[in-house]
């Protein structure tokens, strides 16, 4: 298949839309459809995704702005593949948004969709460069454009996304993994299957092995477990290394036993084994474990940034990541991902996104990080008192007032070593506060600078400047909600490179409504100083 560019979007004599009455076209062009086909449409750039088909002459592709343009509405109306395709034939307001109107037939089919996803994802995994989500950002800077968004002000936000797996117990984990394996043998290789494994390929053992076998306990089925692993481990050393049920299976077996004395066994909690990247379903083997807030996670998390204006918000960036990777990680990929800013930007995060740790990175690129809520250990709030030259590298008073006699600044640990005379130290009412450690001669105290700044910036989050800050902080907390409820995003795809395509389908959708009310005047917005 080659590749072509769509060059069918004006009317042609006999299209349909002409054969609408007036009252009709009105109709038309004071829907959604209209937005769509004007503002969106035109700005999907189809250019990127020539590598994906052949260069030699052959049949031309379906349009790619088409079927990216499918994906965005498929999500916007809560489509399945299929009714996106049927209803591409048989609604008008579809064909409009999607410049169709003019085509002989419609150009979606039923695997169109699917095939285009395979050819995205296959090139990310070869090349390293995922290119529908670099299409999808560049259609949210153009609709921030639209709104008039400047980017000048900007709020992060995650959101932890459980998989759509089910839930195992480890004895339904390790069963799982042994019958993929025995079920692949049994139909690939079946001169290799040994009989004793014969049970796993036949139906219903899943619930008779596991909920209705009486006569056995977990240990002694555990036991049976181990001894089948063991047994398809020597059947499979070699050739198998591709099969993804054997790579699952070696994984498993790798993480939940262990060697001693030349035996292998079931590891315990007294192993101190077990850790958050464990595999913890085979049909998702991506997905990972982490407690947040005081609740269970097992999937995904999701990073988005938000451009605010006072025209609204736009979502501009998005990540898609297992979910051990940290706010603070997040955070420190994007200052690290933007460019050196002509003009300051802000940043506004909450307190999980560590804001010492980017700082002088942020400062180069002229970005400010402004943290809304911090947490500063009780009794060394004193510190703030603590005043630094201006290169931040150096103390130069403590809060009695008092110059120290030498400052050491350690880089490798970010710590500061003061020595004071002793005599001001001992009677000195911040004793308690600094904790100094009394020689013969001197008083030694030790304090990092990123407690240091830490405090200073706590002080500055109680200015008015910084109230405002927080309420423009708080909007972004509304995008995972309607993410949730709207777009039903704990039914996204297994993995993490279908769920983060799917993501960036209704990253898209919930940006065409913010752009279709701005230009509607549908949405009265909160007016903040801060925002012009």
């Amino acid at each position: 298949m080659s590749f072509k560019l769509n060059d069918t979007e004006q009317l042609s004599l006999f299209d349909s839309f002409t054969n609408l009455t007036a009252r009709e076209q009105k109709a038309l062009e004071n829907s959604w459809a209209k937005v769509f086909a004007e503002k969106v449409f035109p700005n999907i750039d189809e250019k990127p995704f020539a590598v994906l088909y052949s260069d030699k002459a052959s049949r031309p592709n379906t349009p790619v702005n088409v079927i990216i343009g499918a994906c965005i509405i498929k999500e916007l109306f809560d489509y399945s593949d299929d009714e996106m395709v049927e209803g591409l034939m048989l609604d008008l307001r579809l064909q409009y948004a999607l410049h169709t109107t003019s085509f002989a037939e419609q150009p979606l089919s039923d695997k169109t969709l699917s095939r285009f996803r395979r050819r995205c994802y296959d090139y990310e995994q070869t090349h390293g460069v995922d290119l529908f989500k670099e299409a999808i950002q560049n259609y949210n800077l153009e609709i921030a454009k639209m709104m008039n968004l400047d980017g000048k002000i900007r709020r992060m936000d995650s959101m932890m996304i459980n998989s759509n797996m089910k839930q195992l117990a480890r004895s339904e984990l390790i069963y799982t993994c042994i019958a993929r394996l025995a079920k692949y043998i049994y139909t690939n290789t079946p001169e290799l299957f040994p009989e004793a494994l014969l049970h796993y390929v036949q139906p219903n053992d899943y619930n008779k092995v596991l909920y209705h076998e009486r006569s056995s306990s977990l240990e002694e089925r555990m036991a049976h477990f181990l001894s089948d692993a063991e047994l398809l481990y020597g059947l499979t050393k070699t050739g198998f290394e591709k099969v993804p049920e054997y790579e699952q299976f070696i994984r498993c077996f790798s993480e939940q036993t262990i060697e001693e004395e030349g035996k292998r066994r079931w590891i315990t909690k007294e192993d101190k084994r077990g850790n958050s990247t464990m595999m913890l379903n085979p049909t998702d083997p991506e997905a990972t474990y982490r407690k947040k807030a005081g609740k269970s996670y097992q999937g995904y998390v999701a990073n988005v940034e938000e451009t605010v204006g006072k025209n609204g918000s736009v979502i501009t960036d998005y990540e898609y990541e297992a979910n051990i990777y940290s706010d603070s990680q997040f955070l420190k990929d994007r200052i690290e991902e933007l460019p050196v800013q002509d003009e300051k930007i802000s940043i506004v995060v909450d307190g999980a996104y560590s804001y010492e740790e980017i700082r002088e990175k942020a400062e180069e690129k002229n970005i400010e990080v402004l943290p809304t809520a911090l947490a500063v250990k009780p009794g060394r709030t004193n510190i703030s008192e603590f005043k630094m030259d201006e290169e931040k590298t150096k103390v130069i008073q403590c809060p009695a007032g008092h110059r120290p006699t030498s400052c050491c600044y350690k880089k490798s640990n970010d710590e500061f070593k003061l020595s004071f005379e002793k005599e001001k130290c001992e009677n000195c009412p911040y004793r308690d506060q600094c904790r100094p450690k009394l020689r013969v001669y001197v008083a030694n105290v030790l304090i990092t600078r990123k407690s240091l700044m830490r405090v200073e910036l706590a002080q500055r989050m109680k200015s008015e400047s910084y109230e405002l800050y927080r309420r423009i902080r708080n909007g972004v907390e509304t995008i995972p909600s309607i993410l949730r409820r709207n777009y039903h995003l704990e039914k996204l795809p297994r993995g993490k490179q279908r769920g983060k395509f799917f993501f960036g389908n209704k990253i898209a959708a919930v940006n065409f409504r913010k752009l279709f009310n701005y230009i509607k005047g549908f949405t009265n917005y909160a007016q903040n100083p801060l925002l012009g």
